[in-house]
């Protein structure tokens, strides 16, 4: 074979080591330095996920300047920043610190109820928000609170000024925002965020804030009772859903 064959094997083989790269490292716990198993590991910028084993090891793929972020449930997340070192040095340790949290004992009593069924019924509140169908658009409409007139002229002054309603909203973060769909795509992500509430994963991946997060459901037309008690799935894929309707209205 000529020596043109072999330069160009060798060359291939180099330039998919260069892009191939990733990020091994072992999680421990600060307080006596033994290795913790199940901890979430997000490359922020590729909406990638790995999570360490029972050894604490995780292995990612990631690019020099990419963000990590370390999640794990009772302990302060952290994030790093990628570095060469990073990635030519495996086995790197990170060191997650538990969280001190204070509980006071909590009693909730939302209803008062006696047992018998016609007597409860009448005193539990109905959920009488609505959701109103836009043709044209991909999801199953808005939800614009209780019944009444500013309910629904929220919704149609929404749909007929999109640039005052939501260009505000998500013109200003295209990047961050193109991300939704490959969040939506990852099942692993997924799966972690319906068990969490905290919107904290949600805020770094879209560099969002959660009064940044509350207000685009709130003009997005969704009750204040769903902004409150969805869980972190819900509220991406209520976000999603609005992003995918200004995209189609800012086309038109």
């Amino acid at each position: 074979m000529s020596i043109r064959y072999y330069l160009v094997v060798f060359l291939f083989g180099w330039c998919s080591q260069l892009t191939a790269q990733e990020v091994i490292g072992v999680v421990k716990n600060a307080a006596d330095d033994k290795p913790i198993s199940t901890v979430h590991v997000l490359n922020l910028n590729k909406v990638l996920m790995s999570i360490t084993d029972t050894n604490g090891v995780f292995a990612i793929d990631a690019e020099v300047n990419d963000t990590l972020f370390l999640s794990y449930l009772g302990f302060k997340t952290i994030k790093v920043t990628v570095t060469n070192d990073l990635i030519k040095f495996p086995k790197t340790e990170f060191k997650l610190t538990a969280l001190a949290l204070a509980l006071e004992e909590v009693v909730v009593r939302p209803y008062q109820l006696t047992g018998y069924l016609e007597i409860d019924a009448k005193n539990v509140p109905i959920n009488r928000n609505q959701r109103y169908s836009i043709p044209g658009l991909p999801t199953g409409g808005y939800e614009a609170g209780s019944r009444g007139p500013s309910a629904f002229s929220r919704v149609v002054g929404s749909i007929f000024n999109p640039f005052d309603f939501l260009h505000n909203l998500f013109g200003k973060k295209p990047n961050e925002l193109r991300k939704l769909k490959k969040m939506r795509e990852n099942n692993a992500l997924r799966d972690l965020l319906s068990v969490k509430y905290d919107r904290e994963t949600l805020e770094e991946f879209l560099h969002l804030n959660i009064s940044d997060i509350d207000e685009i459901l709130r003009n997005c037309n969704f009750s204040e009772s769903f902004i409150r008690t969805a869980n972190d799935l819900q509220i991406l894929e209520a976000i999603s859903g609005c992003y995918e309707e200004y995209k189609i209205l800012s086309r038109r």
